[in-house]
């Protein structure tokens, strides 16, 4: 059985990630899913909680129709410090063969590590972002062709337009 990890802050999960993910999926037996940056909620560039992303990212999946026995989410607090990042990883998830990432430092790191760390196959970032997902929110712009239909629905309830714009009101002052 091969184990997958990959890691993603997913504020919030969009399309591309949802590809990703199913493409990876067709090449381990288990994915570890870390949600990345959990502690981090209520900022410009997180504004989301690392529950609400494990929620929103768990109906995405479900939407896709993909199986909940082949992934498992975990919130992965950040450490500043990048000496202790993978071993910092490596404490809080199960065992895993392969790293999935397109972050090069990441990459870097995990292989120093003795891992083996691959690039994924790239979802079109000119159009997948979460970035660029909330800018959109933002101003006002068409974010929901941008994620999944569940994703969509829980921003909606948890007044996540309103928050994103908030904050980054607040940041203005």
């Amino acid at each position: 059985m091969v184990v997958g990890l990959i890691i993603g802050r997913f504020q919030p999960p969009h399309k591309g990630h949802i590809l990703a993910i199913k493409a990876i999926l067709q090449k381990v037996s288990m994915l570890i899913i870390g949600i990345g940056s959990a502690q981090k909620c209520f900022f410009q560039n997180n504004p989301f909680t690392a529950g609400e992303r494990i929620t929103m990212l768990k109906a995405a999946l479900e939407e896709e129709g993909v199986n909940c026995s082949k992934y498992m989410l975990i919130p992965i607090q950040d450490v500043d410090d990048n000496r202790l990042w993978v071993h910092h990883v490596v404490s809080l998830v199960p065992r895993f063969d392969v790293v999935y990432t397109n972050d090069k430092l990441s990459n870097y790191l995990f292989k120093t590590a003795g891992f083996d760390a691959r690039f994924f196959e790239e979802y079109d970032r000119s159009v997948y972002s979460s970035t660029e997902v909330r800018r959109r929110m933002r101003e006002g712009g068409d974010w929901r062709s941008l994620v999944p239909e569940s994703v969509a629905e829980i921003i909606d309830d948890i007044k996540g337009v309103e928050r994103v714009k908030f904050i980054e009101a607040q940041s203005l002052k």
